[in-house]
This record gives C-alpha cells, structure tokens and sequence, in this order.
C-alpha cells in the first residue's frame, strides 16, 4: 500500500473506494507487441513468412493501444496514477506504446493503408508520443523530488520508464527524417532526435547507478518487481539502436565531416553501450531465475521481459549492419527467436489474467471494495508522505491506494480510526 499527500478531505471519515479497471502498466503490452513486430524488420536476414506475421503481430497492437487508451482515458486516473509513487513511474510507458505502433506504421503498414496514410499515421503517433514523454520525462522526476517520498531501498526498474520516452523518439524519429521537409526542419529534427537521445541516456545511466546502489546495499528485490530489473537493458539496447539510425539518416542533413563523426560515434560508442546492455541483461536474467526458484507471480511487469529484449535485439541488429559480424547477426536471430517465445508466454498469461479479471468485474458489480482501515490513531494532521508497508500499521486519516498483484490500482480512499 502507497501513501501519498492530498488536499484536505472535505469529510474525514469518509471511506469510499474506487476501482479503476487498468493502470498505465498495461501499455507495456502494446509496447511489447509492437517490438515483436518492428525487430522483425530489422533481422539480417529473411525468412517465408515472417513479414506477414509481423504485419499481423502490429495490427494487434495497434487494436490494443486503442482498446486501451480508450478504456484508460475513459477511467479518469491520471491524477490519482500521478499522485502514487510507484504508478507514477509507469506513465512513461503510454508514449512508448505510441511511438512503437507510430515506427510500425512506417515498417510494416504500407501494404495495408497505402504509403501515405502509413507516413500520416507515424507522424501523429510520434508527435503525440513525443510530446507526452517529454512532459512524463519532465514531470516524474519534479514529482519525485516536490512530492513523493522514498526509502533508501525503494529504487527499482520502473524509476526508467519515465526517461525512457525520449530515447525511443530519438530511435523512431531517425524513421522520418528522410520525410521531413529539407532544410531547416529536418534538420531541427536529426538536432532534437540527438538532444532526446542524450536527454534519455543519461537519465537512464543516473537511474541505473541508483537501482545497483539499490541491489547492493539491500536486499535483493523479490516477486513482481524482479522484472522491471530488466528495463535498464531495454534502454541500453534503444540507444544503441538510436545512434545507429541516426547516423544513417543523418549524411542527407549534416555536413560531411560531423555525418562521419556520427557513423564513428554510432559504432564505437554503440559497442560500449551494448557491452553494458549485456551485463545488465545477464544480472537481470540472474536474478529473474533465482526467483523463478521461489515463486515469481503473475504480474504485468511481466512485459518488462519483452520490451527490454526486443530493444536489444534491434540493438544487435544495428551493429550487424554495421559491422558485417556474423556473430552479431546469429546473436540477433537467437535472440529474436527467444524474444517470441517469451512473448508467447506473456501474452497467454495476459489473456488469461484479462479474461479473469473480467470475470470478477462482472460480478463485483460497480466495482467498489472495502474501505482503506486504520488499527492505530496517530496524533497531529500533518499529511503523509512515502510509503506505509503491508505488514505497517496504517495511518489514520492519509491518502492511501491499494495495488493488487498485476500492479494495477483498487482501491483508494482515507484511512480512520477504528477503536
């Protein structure tokens, strides 16, 4: 259970609970889908029907991101998802979702909708999603600092996914610089692809220092939250892929010397930056299967598998291109068969939490739960900040939400007294 400040009550003992019925972390379903789809592009080599399967694999996370931006706007949560420490982190992965099915477009849906409404749709998916994740990128962290409150030991992958936004516009955005207009704008946009990407990477570097000083001087995290340990290889791999993108588009907009300097930077700088992938992706693996050992539930952090892997394969994939390395390009294969097999696995487990969870929504009715209660009174009014722990006694009268295991907020409301 999260705690965190609000206005005043305007009724202290009031108890009433709400239960939206998804959370931003489902967006990383679309975000996981559509990778599947895209890295198949990418792959050095083609195989019968592996087009066509993707193309099929995007339509259906196309119809998911509008399933569920309709069902999330629909809901009214922002606030509320803004307001709790953790669900706050996930509002990075909306934008991402529509940057990833925006790419897709442009890869993959020219036979169906034509080049040109293919072109249309990749620029509004990718204007939309660029703006929102840069506010999240902006607007997470101020409320990190002004507003929520962490232990020393909260850290974990999620703190990435607000930051991770603009590295995937930097990546997605090298798709369109050969369609913007010469001149000036599409130059200002290779400019800002390259200031999104450093804006992103560097986040993401400063976020990964603090969730190792987290798995070293703690202990190691446990159940749901294990894979989001896997986002930092996600936006490792997307900024590999990033600079290799943009150092191919960019000899159509830079001057000779600085087109170099980016092909130069796009490969060495690149090598480094999937080196460090790697290691994170085998600490994460490490300790995804220590879990496995004791129980890993059902979560929708689940799809922090997916994304991460995806990104790392269109990582490889850029160095295989850049390079001629046969071992890249096998890595790349390998790794993209076992991209989707995890995506099979995840997707199943997905439908089948969905299909349940409308079940229960069905016979809970509007969906209301039992209030937030309190087992001690504590004096003063000041409001609460942090996070109160399951095995805590809560606090009376504070701003509480509740997650259920899939991450999902259900329930919210003020906590009282009970004597």
């Amino acid at each position: 259970m999260n705690s965190s400040p609000s206005a005043p009550p305007t009724a202290p003992t009031a108890n009433r609970t709400t239960r939206p019925p998804l959370g931003p972390t489902w967006f990383a379903a679309v975000m996981g889908t559509g990778i599947v789809a895209n890295a198949a592009v990418t792959l050095p080599w083609t195989f019968p029907g592996l087009r066509t399967g993707a193309m099929v694999v995007w339509l259906g996370a196309a119809l998911l991101l509008v399933l569920l931006a309709t069902g999330y706007l629909r809901q009214r949560a922002l606030r509320l998802h803004a307001g709790d420490p953790v669900m706050a982190q996930f509002l990075g992965a909306p934008p991402v979702a529509l940057l990833t099915v925006g790419a897709g477009a442009l890869l993959l849906g020219r036979p169906l909708i034509g080049s040109e409404a293919a072109l249309d749709v990749d620029w509004v998916l990718w204007s939309l999603g660029t703006v929102l994740g840069l506010v999240t990128a902006c607007t997470v962290p101020y409320l990190m600092v002004t507003r929520h409150r962490f232990a020393p030991d909260a850290a974990f992958g999620g703190w990435l996914m607000p930051v991770v936004p603009p590295i995937v516009s930097a990546a997605t955005g090298a798709l369109l610089i050969p369609h913007a207009p010469a001149g000036q704008l599409r130059l200002a946009l290779v400019l800002g692809c390259y200031a999104m990407l450093g804006l992103g990477l560097i986040a993401a570097l400063l976020v990964i220092a603090l969730i190792y000083g987290r798995l070293i001087h703690h202990e190691a995290p446990s159940g749901a939250v294990v894979p989001t340990v896997w986002i930092g290889a996600g936006a490792l791999g997307q900024a590999v892929a990033a600079l290799g993108a943009l150092a191919a588009a960019a000899p159509s907009v830079l001057p000779a010397p600085y087109a170099r300097g980016t092909a130069v930077c796009a490969l060495l700088g690149g090598l480094g930056v999937w080196g460090f992938a790697m290691l994170w992706l085998t600490l994460a693996a490490g300790l995804t299967v220590r879990t496995i050992r004791t129980g890993l539930p059902f979560a929708a952090t689940w799809w922090s598998f997916i994304f991460p892997v995806g990104a790392c394969v269109t990582a490889t994939n850029t160095l295989a291109a850049q390079t001629g390395s046969d071992a890249f390009k096998w890595l790349a294969v390998a790794s993209y068969g076992l991209l989707v097999l995890a995506w099979i696995v995840v997707a199943g487990r997905s439908a089948l939490h969905a299909a349940g969870h409308m079940g229960r929504g069905m016979t809970e009715g509007h969906g209301h739960h039992p209030a937030v209660g309190a087992a001690t009174r504590v004096a003063g009014t000041a409001p609460l900040r942090g996070s109160v722990r399951a095995d805590e006694p809560p606090v009376a009268e504070a701003r509480a939400t509740r997650l259920d295991p899939a991450g999902e907020v259900v329930g919210a409301g003020l906590t009282v007294d009970e004597e």
